[in-house]
């Protein structure tokens, strides 16, 4: 058992050595967004019908770091300034399966392919499911509800130096505070995958068809895991012999949905484009998990859980330190503001 215990721990430091300097980075670059995308602007092009908005909407968040619990107030919030119902689920599905932290971690453990493949995923995602409520979850007349306007602060803009303090704290406070606990248990999971799970496992179990993407689609549907957490257990699951489409499917439907957002979604916008949210991330997790199988059989696939070549020793272990550090104290202040 302490064999075990030691492998899990020096798994869990090794994967934070190899993705704690792209994940700082990833940090860094959603501030800078936050700073220069404001909500205001957002808001101001996803309002109204037709494949542009929804274009818009699905573009605007592949890059934003928000996970599938954090997401629904921000979209509700987009509702409410005016966003159509459309755009509203095309943001609600491109945004939490990606975000900038996320690619840069996907990069550093999963390899350029993934790190790719992924956002690209996110986008068409979006796109074809706020074109599947434009067209099919719209209420009747009678029955659709009118959008409050909004008279909140988020309406009105800040000057430059708060804008920047705003945004380092979104880089350094906010996110760590966010994705901290998730984040955590992930790298843990992944561990845990790493020392107790055989080789070959999964390829034994599941085979390498449609039945281990429909197990993982299965699996990550209704669980909350966020798009950066999702990232290592991911890479675990092909080193134990998971085909990268399968595990590509979770990496889709874990991040992308949840229990909690379903049940939101369907009070809120109403049972016709719920079903729509949860076909289209099913749907587009299977084909997704399909095209990027084939691409692999195309070329010399090989998930990247070792990269530190790319970076001088020193930074990797520095940066593990600070995320850790940083990671542990937004954990710890979150426990204790919950608790007051």
């Amino acid at each position: 058992m302490i064999d075990y215990i030691q492998m899990i721990i020096m798994d869990f430091w090794h994967t934070v050595v190899e993705m704690s300097p792209y994940l700082l980075f990833g940090f860094f670059m959603a501030g800078v967004l936050s700073m220069l995308v404001s909500q205001n602007l957002v808001e101001r092009h996803l309002g109204g019908r037709g494949v542009l908005p929804v274009l818009k909407a699905s573009l605007l968040g592949v890059p934003l770091p928000l996970c599938s619990c954090s997401v629904i107030p921000v979209s509700m919030s987009l509702r409410k300034h005016g966003a159509s119902k459309g755009s509203t689920i095309a943001f609600l599905l491109s945004t939490p399966q990606t975000g900038v932290d996320s690619i840069f971690v996907t990069f550093s453990l999963l390899g350029p392919i993934f790190a790719i493949f992924r956002p690209i995923a996110a986008f068409i995602t979006g796109l074809i499911g706020g074109i599947l409520v434009d067209m099919f979850g719209q209420r009747l007349p009678n029955e659709e509800q009118p959008i409050p306007k909004c008279s909140d602060e988020c309406c009105r803009s800040g000057r430059v130096s708060d804008r920047i303090v705003n945004g380092l704290k979104h880089s350094f406070v906010t996110l760590p505070r966010d994705i901290g606990r998730p984040m955590l248990i992930g790298l843990f999971i992944a561990a845990a995958i790493t020392a107790f799970v055989p080789e070959g496992y999964f390829a034994d179990k599941l085979g390498t068809g449609i039945l281990a993407m429909v197990v993982m689609m299965l699996v990550g549907i209704p669980i909350y895991v966020c798009a950066t957490a999702s990232v290592p257990i991911a890479a675990a699951l092909i080193l134990k012999g998971l085909t990268p489409g399968a595990a590509f499917v979770f990496l889709v439907t874990g991040p992308a949905t949840n229990a909690a957002s379903f049940v939101t979604i369907w009070k809120i916008l109403g049972g016709r484009t719920a079903i729509i949210y949860l076909a289209t991330v099913a749907g587009c997790a299977i084909l997704s998990g399909i095209l990027l199988d084939y691409v692999a059989a195309g070329v010399n696939f090989e998930v990247v859980a070792r990269p530190g070549w790319m970076l001088p020793h020193i930074v990797s272990y520095t940066s593990a330190v600070i995320l850790l550090v940083m990671l542990g104290f937004a954990v710890l202040t979150k426990a204790k503001a919950a608790h007051k």
